[in-house]
């Protein structure tokens, strides 16, 4: 099996590489990533000598390049987590967003026609069905509600997977969606909610909060995701949408007071700033549908998955430092500059 992961130098990306490596070894993974703001080589350090890995920078917009690459690498799989993913980015230049959510995902499905493929998966979010009420908690997503989106991401999100069903319909094209909950765990990005406080309150720097920190998410560890992935490749239906969520529900307010507790840090270094624009009261997931057709179950629950992810971090200053003082973005060239990656 040979598969393409499109972004797999962010988060979750990286992470599914990572997890798809140790469970299937005999699989061939090629990880395609443009190394933007949110893509960090560094991260796939782990496995750039695995003999059954290749990183190959690129964008999932040019589509000569793309075009080329399938072509070179006859693919049986693509698992597209290439995305503009930041609210507030996307509210600041919605466009980018547009551009590389959108288009990028046309071309890969173009190229998926083209040269043929098992499977083509769109990784999704829970954003693209709006948000609920905070005071009707017996309401959850699924995979019937209808899309209703919030900021021009979750537009950009939930325009790409409305295309990816219509590739599907009339080219045929064999596809699965998945949307998922809000993620959390090792090498996410330090402006992402989780990372930007553990870094703040071990710095001693006040914490921002939206609000009042009133707004729900659903939160789910992301070994937890890509085990769903991984079931979804091997077992989903063709042209089916499939809900990931983890079970977690926490305000925003009660995660960051429970990063303090975790770290021993005072309450007063929290700082409550001016709401974000169209800010989602509540996303909560209901996962019926890929458990009872699966078998998926988060395994991680919050509790748990905050110790886990804190110790990650503490384990790991060096990572995200670099991060935080722009170091990460020079390291493809400093490690790479002569040469192709390509392991």
């Amino acid at each position: 099996m040979n598969i393409l992961v499109t972004g797999g130098a962010g988060f979750i990306g990286s992470n599914f590489i990572f997890y798809m490596l140790d469970k299937h070894p005999e699989y061939r993974i090629v990880c395609l990533d443009a190394l933007t703001y949110a893509g960090n080589l560094k991260t796939l350090e782990p496995v750039m000598n695995n003999d059954n890995f290749r990183f190959v920078k690129g964008d999932i917009r040019d589509r000569g390049f793309i075009f080329n690459l399938f072509e070179e690498e006859n693919f049986d799989m693509i698992v597209n987590f290439a995305a503009e993913s930041h609210v507030d980015r996307s509210i600041e230049d919605p466009g980018v967003f547009l551009e590389t959510n959108i288009m990028g995902t046309q071309v890969l499905m173009d190229a998926c026609r083209e040269y043929g493929i098992e499977r083509f998966h769109q990784v999704s979010t829970d954003e693209v069905y709006g948000d609920l009420p905070l005071d009707k908690p017996e309401l959850m997503f699924t995979e019937d509600t209808s899309i209703k989106t919030s900021s021009p991401y979750s537009a950009s999100k939930a325009s790409a997977d409305l295309l990816v069903e219509a590739y599907n319909r009339t080219f045929g094209l064999p596809i699965t969606i998945s949307r998922c909950s809000n993620n959390y765990g090792p090498y996410q990005f330090p402006e992402k909610l989780i990372p930007l406080m553990i870094s703040k309150a071990l710095a001693e720097e006040e914490l921002p909060v939206y609000g009042k920190g009133e707004n729900v998410r659903d939160w789910l560890y992301v070994e937890d995701h890509c085990r769903a992935i991984d079931l979804i490749l091997h077992k989903g239906q063709d042209g089916e949408v499939y809900n990931i969520g983890g079970h977690n529900e926490r305000s925003n307010l009660e995660v960051v007071k429970n990063i303090l507790d975790e770290l021993d840090k005072s309450e007063s270094l929290i700082t409550f700033v001016e709401d974000r624009a169209g800010h989602d009261l509540r996303y909560a997931i209901d996962p019926s549908k890929i458990s009872n057709e699966l078998g998926w179950e988060p395994t991680i629950l919050f509790d748990e998955g905050i110790k886990k992810t804190i110790d990650w971090y503490l384990d790991n200053k060096e990572w995200w430092e670099n991060i935080l003082s722009g170091d990460y973005k020079d390291y493809y060239q400093r490690m790479y500059k002569d040469k192709q990656v390509n392991n």
